[in-house]
């Protein structure tokens, strides 16, 4: 059977996850193990058995998107525009309430689900409480790394779960499937007791639910695992699955290993680990990685591994997994977890959620200086194994590849590229989040009442801030590509920039405030074609082939991936949407950037082309159906490979509708309120959105030229603090009091609306 009749049992397998509920979705899962995966190993297609893993990861991962709300939303009202707007509306009801617990999307996905007063009780508490939950549960290992939080998969257990060991040339031994859907549907065997060597250990027996059981009946027992061939550099991790609260708290156990150059256990290779260095995932069970990277000897093929217990009494363990795991965390993870709490917080002022987790939030950023050499480095040096920032093979003349096993392991959402080593999105993420903590920080320094103790000296809201600063100063130098006047992605450890035209990153940077105000310029021109860079694939109007969005790069790019993905070129140009695809959601920051840069008019125009485009593909069907018509370009997402990233693990294209309140309206939370900011394009005679929950209020806000109107739905006994723009305001009517642009507003059942105007200007008259 041929590839492409593969491809079409994928095909037919996808559809059967669009046309069927929740609960068939295991059915989907099963006919995609059977037809596509082992298939497509079979096949020796790298690239494919790549994509079924990342799609397996979001079918388990327990994130939850909803197709079609059937409650109430808020309304985006523009008088004159009224067609435009109900096309939004259709697709922010398409598109709402999406949320995970995957720190990976911490950043883009709480700011668009906290405000909206969704139903008939005007609440955005379910979002806020999900989250709440998330933040103050997400596990942080012992040495402050935040975790990914995925699901149990089979590469490092706080980590992203792709590339697994397998890909990597590693080794494992799994006793059980057992809430393990992703080792299932990779169809890894079930190992045995053949070829183990127990010492001091009686075997209790293989439980098909809880795996190995094992009784250690003497004092310093020993478990040698079977011969293997397991490559070092790309099993930077040993990681145990395993159930071991009978283990005394004082038994340090040891893990010793032999290779192919040193075929004998020796304690010269061997390195202690504590099993309460773990993350618990439910049933009891725990994951343990060890970093055996550390040590000096863990080098060449590793042959055999033994752990010593060290206990000093009968013990009783349970054993699910062992297994060799690549270093898949990614250095962006406390950033996000940092970006995402406060956003929780500047909307709710949660007292007690910032006396819980303040501690975990500087620990977190703390961590990131230190393990990434910020403060050395001005920026964001990723040293992790595999994180060099080189690709994952090498091309020679003749077109053969030489595969580096563990090498381009992914640092972010984009995660077949290998940023890594200097890497310039990690550093642009880190310099927003150390400009939130520094705000946080200096809220809670001038609010006592809070009883949360002050950060230590060198991480005040002054020492935030000014970190944040020299990094910009030095990375918007050291990342700037002046022959392309454009940021690169990162560079390697050989001191190699990677410059693929990321219009995403690019973006972000402007949005982010980390690029200066001539690199945002430059920028600009770039992508809306104004300035031609010669050496990229696409240039001018073809950055905006799809339509709804510029393409993610603008260079094409068959030689910078992840080992995993060594068959890149099989892929035709924007046939993936890392390269030359395009991506719904980010068009949140093209829009804001332009707002910013060329302002509301060209924002406006923008988001109309997206609104047209969308009324094109809905009228033909939706998006499935539009893009099955060949030429048109392909959709990724829910098991199809493709090049446009807009619906099922899409999460992000939640963000679209969000530029009307961040953007047009210029709304943000602070604590105990909000500031607001209007910026609306020529046209639009005002803006009123509904439903806007912040803080404990409900509010409809309407902003005209010189005047903003905020009526309250819903009201507590608490001041709302409203800091207005710049210029000369005064109180038209209701409950508000006001110096200079701050006012306190407090509503009541009689007085539920609040008018402010601005006085014409001395120069305007």
């Amino acid at each position: 059977m041929s590839l492409n009749s593969y491809r079409c049992k994928l095909f037919r397998a996808t559809y059967l996850f669009y046309i069927t509920n929740v609960k068939s979705l295991r059915t989907a899962r099963k006919f995609l193990e059977k037809q596509f995966l082992v298939a497509a190993i079979k096949m020796n297609q790298p690239c494919w058995v790549s994509l079924a893993i990342i799609t397996i990861s979001f079918i388990s991962s327990g994130a939850h998107a909803e197709e079609k709300p059937k409650y109430k939303l808020p309304a985006f009202i523009v008088p004159g525009q009224e067609k435009k707007m109900a096309s939004l509306q259709d697709l922010f009801d398409r598109h709402d309430s999406p949320h995970t617990a995957c720190t990976l999307w911490d950043a883009w996905l709480p700011m668009s689900i906290f405000w909206p007063a969704t139903g008939d009780d005007y609440s955005a508490k379910k979002m806020r409480d999900y989250y709440r939950n998330v933040f103050l549960s997400r596990f942080i290992d012992a040495e402050g790394y935040v975790t990914m939080d995925q699901h149990i998969g089979l590469a490092h257990p706080n980590g992203w779960p792709f590339p697994t060991w397998q890909q990597a040339g590693g080794a494992g031994w799994h006793f059980t499937h057992e809430n393990d859907h992703y080792a299932k549907f990779l169809s890894v065997p079930l190992a045995t007791l053949e070829g183990w060597k127990l010492e001091g250990i009686q075997p209790q027996g293989l439980d098909k639910i809880q795996g190995l059981k094992l009784k250690l009946t003497r004092a310093n027992a020993v478990l040698t695992s079977p011969v293997c061939n397991a490559k070092s550099f790309a099993s930077p991790f040993i990681v145990l699955q395993w159930d071991h609260k009978r283990l005394p708290e004082n038994v340090k156990p040891v893990l010793q290993w032999t290779t192919t150059a040193a075929p004998e256990f020796s304690k010269a290779r061997q390195i202690s680990f504590q099993p309460e260095m773990t993350q618990k995932k439910g049933n009891g069970l725990s994951f343990t990685a060890i970093p055996v990277y550390r040590h000096a000897l863990w080098k060449g093929n590793i042959r055999q591994l033994r752990i010593q217990w060290n206990n000093d009494a009968p013990v009783e363990l349970t054993f699910r997994a062992m297994h060799t795991a690549v270093d898949t965390r990614h250095p962006i993870t406390n950033i996000l977890f940092v970006q995402g709490s406060i956003e929780y917080f500047n909307w709710t002022t949660d007292i007690e959620f910032l006396q819980k987790n303040i501690s975990r939030l500087r620990r977190a950023i703390k961590y990131t200086i230190d393990e990434f050499s910020v403060m050395e480095n001005n920026g964001m040096l990723v040293k992790w194994v595999g994180h060099n920032g080189k690709a994952g093979f090498d091309v020679a003349a003749d077109g053969t590849k030489d595969i580096h096993y563990g090498q381009g392991v992914g640092n972010n959402y984009w995660d077949l590229l290998p940023f890594g080593h200097q890497d310039c999105l990690a550093t642009i993420y880190l310099f927003d989040a150390l400009n939130r903590l520094s705000m946080l920080e200096s809220q809670i320094a001038t609010h006592p009442e809070w009883k949360i103790a002050p950060p230590k000296h060198q991480f005040t809201s002054a020492k935030l801030r000014e970190l944040a600063l020299r990094i910009r100063n030095s990375s918007t130098q050291r990342f700037w590509n002046k022959k392309t006047n454009r940021f690169v992605a990162c560079i390697d450890s050989e001191g190699i920039a990677h410059d693929y035209g990321f219009t995403f990153l690019n973006l972000e940077a402007i949005y982010y405030g980390f690029a200066t105000d001539q690199q945002a310029r430059e920028i600009m021109d770039w992508i809306e074609g104004k300035r031609i860079v010669e050496t990229d694939t696409s240039q001018a109007d073809d950055i905006y082939h799809w339509e709804f969005a510029p393409r993610a790069t603008t260079k094409r790019n068959v030689e910078w991936y992840v080992w995993a993905w060594h068959g890149p070129e099989s892929n035709p140009w924007g046939g993936q949407v890392q390269d030359g695809g395009a991506v719904l959601g980010f068009s949140y920051f093209d829009m804001m950037s332009r707002l910013k840069i060329n302002g509301p008019d060209d924002a406006w125009q923008r988001m109309q082309t997206i609104l047209t485009w969308y009324d094109k593909v809905q009228k033909q069907g939706g998006y499935r159906a539009y893009y099955a018509k060949p030429g048109r370009g392909t959709l990724q997402g829910g098991g199809t490979a493709g090049g446009l990233g807009i619906d099922h693990e899409f999460f992000e294209t939640v963000l679209i509708p969000q530029t009307m309140l961040y953007g047009f309206l210029g709304f943000k939370p602070i604590p105990s309120g909000f500031s607001i900011n209007p910026k609306l394009p020529t046209a639009w005679p005002s803006l009123t959105i509904t439903r806007i929950h912040v803080q404990d209020h409900v509010i409809t806000v309407t902003a005209s030229k010189d005047e903003i109107k905020i009526e309250a739905k819903r009201f507590t006994n608490n001041a709302l603090n409203v800091l207005l723009p710049e210029g000369d305001w005064t109180v038209l009517s209701g409950p508000a009091k006001l110096k200079e642009t701050q006012a306190v507003i407090r509503f009541d059942s009689e007085n539920r609306t609040a008018v402010f105007v601005k006085e014409p200007s001395v120069n305007s008259k």
